[in-house]
């Protein structure tokens, strides 16, 4: 083992010139992200500080925008009635494409919770293949119906994980119904297929378990909407594919509430 060597030299209270350097990271790692994921830190930022009832404080936080980048502080403060304030954004920032989510392979959906939503009459030997195949890739199915226990039909049953009271689309990464679910007024299964969507989450469906994204007012065709007539292969691979991205961002423009958008 080496001796460590001593460096002689005088000891003193002292802080490297980069500490005082507050904002070039914070921009570069803004100015790394795609269009869509600019526009989600937008969305994040307005309706965190629209939360805030103090002025002084979202006028305060729109000063830290504008030594960041002047498009986003602009944006934040749109969003929230107020002018925004002159700063002076790191001019000179390496861009990093490693920082973005978006990707254009698929990674491993292994940690990830696949809500599948299914009723007495759903189809269960469906839903059953479909959990083993979530299982088998290291991701959690959570069998969701509108109450809990077991869900049975002649020699098949299946443990029901969360019920319509318990569950929000928070916890799941993906939303599947299954066949034979049929079509629910219940709020709290509306409120879930309709977060997931705005949330640009994977939906999926097969048979007529369409129905229930229909009356949720999902338009079967839209982007990261997988629907097929039963569980097979090639939508157990779409739906891995779909999760696998993190999100459906071909659908993000879609449903963003900001109507204002800084510049592609």
């Amino acid at each position: 083992m080496q001796t460590p060597r001593l460096v002689d030299g005088p000891t003193v209270r002292a802080q490297p010139a980069s500490f005082d350097d507050h904002f070039t990271q914070a921009a570069m790692f803004y100015r790394s992200l795609s269009y869509l994921e600019q526009l989600h830190v937008i969305e994040a930022f307005t309706f965190e500080l629209g939360k805030c009832y103090e002025q002084t404080i979202k006028e305060r936080q729109l000063e830290v925008l504008a030594n960041v980048d002047a498009e986003l502080c602009k944006q934040v403060a749109i969003g929230l009635g107020l002018p925004p304030p002159k700063g002076k954004p790191p001019q000179d920032v390496f861009v990093s494409s490693a920082l973005s989510q978006i990707v254009d392979v698929p990674g491993p959906i292994d940690g990830r919770k696949i809500g599948i939503i299914a009723g007495a009459g759903s189809d269960l030997a469906g839903v059953a293949k479909l959990v083993t195949a979530i299982e088998r890739l290291g991701a959690t199915p959570l069998v969701t119906a509108p109450f809990g226990g077991v869900l049975k039909s002649g020699r098949r049953s299946v443990i029901v994980e969360r019920t319509l009271l318990t569950a929000r689309s928070i916890e799941y990464d993906a939303v599947v119904v299954a066949a034979g679910t049929a079509p629910s007024n219940d709020i709290k299964l509306v409120v879930l297929l309709q977060e997931a969507f705005r949330h640009c989450k994977p939906l999926g469906a097969w048979g007529d378990g369409t129905s229930a994204l229909e009356a949720a007012g999902i338009d079967v065709d839209s982007p990261g909407v997988l629907v097929t007539e039963g569980v097979d292969k090639s939508f157990t691979e779409a739906l891995v594919s779909a999760v696998g991205l993190h999100r459906v961002w071909d659908r993000a423009v879609d449903v963003m509430a900001s109507e204002v958008a800084p510049a592609k």
